[in-house]
């Protein structure tokens, strides 16, 4: 290696052990967003991306939450947030009011009939996480795998800039 480079050729450099880990992890990321995506998509007709609003404003609770913390979960901007919103209010599955506390805040609440939908995808997805990520490693490892996901997202999400 010479100077500020690492490798030498391209194959030294497609072939590193760093870039093949994060490699790997995109392309199984990627892979099973189709495999449970579509699954989602068939069996419910709800779209991921919908799916994980709903889940997103499910885990707010009641009250609801910001479109600002929508947009920084989802890692969208906030035009690509409120588009999102848009759609699931399109299809009743939530609604917006102010917030108590500053007028100018909507937060974004599950209706009844998202709540429902949201149970029910989330039965689908939990049978469909096991098929095709938990059984396929052993009971030790799937352990280890989540807590490292878990890791690896909350460091992740700290290193992030505030969503636009």
């Amino acid at each position: 290696m010479t100077g500020d480079r690492e490798f030498a050729t391209a194959g030294e450099a497609a072939n590193d052990p760093r870039i093949l880990m994060f490699g790997r992890l995109l392309g199984a990321a990627n892979r099973l967003e189709f495999l449970l995506g579509r699954a989602l998509e068939e069996g419910t007709g709800l779209s991921h991306s919908l799916f994980e609003l709903l889940l997103v404003v499910g885990r707010a609770g009641p009250g609801g939450i910001a479109g600002r913390d929508i947009a920084q979960a989802r890692v969208l901007t906030s035009g690509g947030a409120t588009r999102l919103v848009d759609r699931a209010s399109a299809q009743g599955l939530v609604r917006r009011h102010a917030s108590p506390d500053d007028g100018r805040v909507q937060l974004i609440e599950l209706t009844p009939r998202g709540e429902e939908i949201l149970v029910a995808a989330s039965a689908l997805h939990a049978r469909n996480i096991e098929r095709y990520l938990i059984d396929v490693l052993p009971p030790d490892q799937a352990a280890v795998f989540a807590e490292a996901i878990r890791t690896l997202s909350k460091n992740a999400a700290t290193a992030l800039p505030v969503m636009p």
